[in-house]
């Protein structure tokens, strides 16, 4: 098969989230399984900083964005057996950061537009077109509404996954006609029209073949009225053809056996030497002295969505039972500053990295004991898998594709428990969730068993990509 995954993001070009890590190692995957697969990017400032081999210049898109006339650059790259296409324009793209400008609708409606045209262009026609999110959402309705005669896109077929809800692509009515040069009556009939508006996500749910989204039970969140972030009605009508496929992560990037970051490699077999090492060397590191405790890892954005007030609501208990706190990330201001509080009250326990650094999120996943993440919602999460690939123990919420990740340990279960769990998201939650870590780890022959099965727990991406391999067979 020919698929093309056209989305705002893909490692190791460009990154805010973890979308652009599911973009890039699913396509990564497909490609072992014998596929060819093409990435469309926007070519950001920042996805051209981080070039190490010059792109080829494959053309020059011209074409109207209603009363604009567009003019875009297509580049060729290929890397790790994907073939990448970089859209350019510099009034759009040539910007210091991704998103969170106000003509955002009109950026990424342009790279919808450049992408519909580059794929003739460069000459790869494909069986399969995978959106993903807001930013293509707009693709499917596109190509069906106005390419439908194309012999070039005639068999092809779609796949829109949803990364997430909360970002729906809003936009005035006018943007049908103003920005996609699509008619009003798909307005009209309800087909793009979200709460009186346009919703691009809502037009990717209508218009593509199947829908998906990065969990079994986020998939079933978003069809409650309470999970669903207002779609549930659109997703019903879509239900027979919407699946959830559990997210995995890069083997090759993540591999406590080879992980150049981490002072010590380490396997199943020598994870009890391994991780102390590790421990020892961050510890070092960050000039913290150990106080005997577990260590509390979190390699995070720092928003309210992933439960940062909760973790800081509990930190200051556990860090007086003698536990220790590593952190890596950034995001909201207060947050940052409570952390920076944090630390300067126990500054021999804490360490906070404000920002992100690679190596450290590697050292921290490599050395903890216990790794939070007490998410609001999460659809699907990968870091609560990245922390079981090196052994260490998740502590999550019980919510979306963390349900689906991690078995909760219940006291009694450690041959089969692989993280904790619990259900309120607030103090209480999160006070029996880390409480119940901070005795697992006195319980050496529980907490070691637990360890050894998260580090051999299979959450590779070959599970899932064999299920996205048959979704598009079965649509072709």
């Amino acid at each position: 098969m020919k698929i093309a995954m056209v989305a705002s993001e893909a490692n190791p070009f460009v990154k805010s989230g973890g979308l652009a890590d599911v973009v890039y190692a699913l396509s990564k995957e497909l490609v072992t399984f014998g596929h060819e697969v093409a990435i469309l990017l926007p070519y950001y400032k920042s996805a051209e900083a981080r070039l190490v081999k010059k792109p080829m210049f494959k053309g020059a898109l011209h074409f109207n964005m209603s009363w604009r006339d567009c003019y875009a650059e297509v580049y060729e790259l290929v890397q790790d057996g994907i073939t990448y296409y970089f859209i350019k324009n510099e009034q759009y793209f040539g910007r210091d950061g991704l998103y969170g400008y106000g003509d955002d609708g009109e950026r990424f409606a342009f790279f919808t537009l450049a992408a519909r045209n580059a794929l003739p262009l460069v000459g790869f026609q494909p069986d399969i077109i995978h959106v993903h999110d807001w930013q293509s959402g707009m693709l499917p309705a596109l190509i069906k509404v106005q390419n439908h005669n194309d012999p070039f896109y005639q068999k092809t077929k779609f796949v829109m996954t949803i990364h997430n809800p909360a970002f729906k692509g809003m936009l005035d009515p006018s943007a049908l006609d103003n920005l996609y040069n699509l008619p009003y009556s798909i307005y009209e009939d309800g087909s793009t029209r979200f709460e009186g508006r346009v919703s691009t996500l809502k037009s990717g749910i209508v218009y593509a073949d199947k829908v998906t989204t990065v969990s079994p039970n986020h998939r079933n969140e978003l069809l409650t009225p309470e999970g669903s972030w207002g779609l549930e009605g659109v997703l019903h009508t879509r239900e027979y053809d919407f699946c959830g496929f559990v997210n995995g992560i890069d083997y090759g990037e993540f591999d406590p056996e080879k992980d150049s970051f981490i002072t010590k490699t380490f396997s199943a077999k020598t994870i009890a030497s391994g991780k102390k090492a590790n421990r020892e060397a961050l510890f070092k590191e960050c000039f913290l002295q150990d106080r005997g405790g577990p260590l509390f890892g979190l390699v995070s954005r720092l928003t309210f969505q992933k439960g940062i007030d909760l973790v800081y609501s509990i930190m200051p208990k556990l860090l007086q039972q003698g536990a220790m706190f590593a952190v890596c990330g950034s995001g909201e201001h207060e947050l940052e500053e409570a952390f920076e509080d944090l630390r300067r009250r126990f500054p021999s326990q804490v360490s906070i990295y404000i920002g992100y650094s690679n190596k450290r999120a590697h050292e921290i996943y490599a050395a903890s004991d216990f790794f939070l993440m007490p998410s609001s919602f999460e659809p699907c999460g990968i870091g609560q898998m990245i922390a079981q690939r090196y052994g260490t123990l998740p502590v999550v919420r019980w919510t979306g594709g963390l349900v689906d990740t991690v078995v909760g340990y219940n006291g009694h279960n450690a041959d089969k428990a692989d993280g904790i769990g619990f259900d309120s998201y607030d103090y209480g939650g999160i006070d029996y969730g880390t409480g119940l870590a901070m005795d697992l780890y006195k319980k050496k022959k529980d907490f070691e068993k637990m360890r050894k099965n998260a580090i051999t727990k299979d959450n590779s991406w070959a599970k899932s990509a064999r299920l996205y391999e048959g979704l598009y067979k079965a649509i072709l």
